[in-house]
């Protein structure tokens, strides 16, 4: 297994790497390796790697979720609530809806089985949609009108409403009884749960962190560990109560962001870290589950069901932003952004077959197929169109955090060490500023006139002593910007 992990890293890294020199997404890279390394190409992938890929996968899919709960702002949230419900019913609708037309005539299967088909098809995929959306949030685009946010917000409920059916139709396909009314009402139950216990967790996570001082790698760990438990408890509730544990993930996040700011920022940054090893790890794996010969059987008519599928699919996702003040550039934006298919795809694909039911088999074919064309394909689509359709707000709260991640600035309290003279610090005021000039700013004194506001970080130093309260005696101030030499030049952090 040691040897699989190295060819994931390695070849997914170098693919990774080539893709952005091209100017492309390095998460399509990464899915072509998994193809091309696993079990139904070359199959370098160890059995054993392969039998515990789905454990890999939704630990690399909760971790991302986790650093999507950190950027959800309750203010943006509150501005896209109302489409982002929309959003995640009505295009999964309307795809449903055109697959169950159109699949029974060209894929000789039965109206329940095509509507089988539907659901599968009908679910966008976090594991490709999420990371794009968080790069855009951290770089401010579309920011103003809180687009990256609704998608976050929209695609997880999405997979909520879309599996939802899916069960109820298994049910009803293979035969079993179904409580339709119930498995409706385990919808909105499900989201609401998930949300309860996760805002549980993650004030239980507060109150340890106020209490407990823990260093960032272990709040990190603890919170990924609480993550984890969730789906736990969503597999161990499922025969008797629905919870939406990858919401309640999401919801960890915001209310640590919600509680303590500043904990959240440096949970979120370590989180980062985890994620160049996790994504490696998600996307190669996701491809390595493609069956490309499968994908093969499906052939034109199971490509013509695909894209009657995301046409209707992209006509429900416009007509859901219709109420908005979105442009006609950032509705289809959001068109192509609600396009990827992938996790949800491999998950659940095969079930059918492996329940016996009649056109099985071709379900897979076609949901195989599915990842193969819309995962690459909406992955370029939401970079090249979101680069020059989202507009970039030039005052954006993530271009702080983008600061200070750059920069390693230390929060309030934490002891610092002065490299030059080995003197002991603490910091005891930080706020964070726009600079309109640099004329009172004397450390950088001689520099040509800001053309526009830039981001800056004000941090307060005190002298450590013993005997005199934090603030009396020896202070001093900095201000930091990106054009600035790293805090760790001058500065330890204890």
């Amino acid at each position: 297994m040691a040897v699989s992990i190295a060819l994931i890293v390695l070849l997914g890294l170098s693919a990774d790497i080539l893709l952005r020199r091209i100017k492309l997404p390095g998460l399509v890279g990464m899915l072509l390796i998994g193809m091309l390394v696993g079990p139904f190409t070359l199959g370098l992938l160890n059995e054993e790697l392969m039998t515990v890929s789905a454990d890999f996968r939704e630990i690399a899919l909760i971790i991302i979720l986790l650093r999507a709960g950190f950027e959800l702002r309750r203010d943006t949230l509150n501005r896209v609530g109302k489409p982002a419900i929309i959003m995640s019913v009505v295009p999964a609708l309307f795809e449903i809806g055109a697959v169950m037309l159109i699949a029974p005539r060209l894929l000789n299967i039965s109206f329940m089985e095509a509507a089988l088909l539907g659901t599968i098809l009908g679910a966008v995929s976090p594991a490709v949609v999420v990371p794009l959306m968080i790069d855009f949030m951290e770089r401010g685009k579309g920011a103003r009108k809180g687009i990256p946010t609704l998608i976050l917000a929209a695609s997880s409920v999405d997979d909520v409403f879309v599996i939802v059916l899916f069960t109820i139709l298994l049910g009803m396909v293979g035969g079993g009884q179904v409580n339709i009314a119930w498995q409706l009402a385990g919808i909105p139950i499900s989201i609401i749960l998930g949300a309860a216990v996760g805002c549980m967790a993650g004030l239980i996570l507060y109150y340890l962190f106020q209490k407990y001082h823990f260093h960032p790698p272990r709040r990190t760990l603890l919170v990924v560990g609480a993550g984890i438990l969730l789906t736990w408890v969503e597999d161990a509730l499922h025969p008797w109560i629905p919870v939406a544990a990858l919401i309640g993930v999401m919801a960890i996040g915001f209310i640590l962001l919600e509680k303590e700011e500043a904990i959240a920022h440096l949970i979120s940054q370590k989180l980062k870290k985890f994620w160049v090893f996790a994504e490696l790890m998600l996307f190669v794996l996701v491809g390595a589950e493609v069956n490309i010969h499968v994908a093969w059987e499906a052939s034109l008519a199971g490509l013509a069901v695909i894209f009657v599928g995301l046409v209707s699919r992209s006509l429900g996702t416009y007509l859901s932003l219709g109420g908005t003040d979105f442009t006609a550039k950032e509705k289809w934006f959001c068109v192509i952004a609600y396009l990827p298919k992938a996790t949800v795809q491999a998950a659940i694909g095969a079930v059918p077959l492996e329940m016996g039911i009649a056109g099985g088999e071709t379900i897979l074919a076609v949901s195989v197929l599915s990842i193969l064309v819309t995962a690459p394909l909406g992955a370029i689509g939401i970079m090249l169109i979101g680069e020059k359709v989202l507009e970039k707000e030039e005052r954006n709260i993530y271009r702080f955090k983008v600061l200070r991640e750059r920069l390693q600035l230390p929060r309030v309290g934490e002891r610092l060490r002065s490299k030059g003279d080995g003197t002991i610090w603490k910091v005891i005021e930080e706020k964070e500023i726009w600079l309109e000039t640099l004329e009172n700013d004397e450390h950088k004194a001689g520099q040509p006139p800001l053309d526009h506001p830039v981001p800056a970080i004000y941090i307060r130093f005190w002298k450590s002593e013993e005997g005199r309260p934090p603030g009396t005696g020896v202070t001093k101030s900095e201000c930091y910007r990106l054009q600035d030499d790293s805090f760790h030049r001058f500065w330890e952090i204890l």
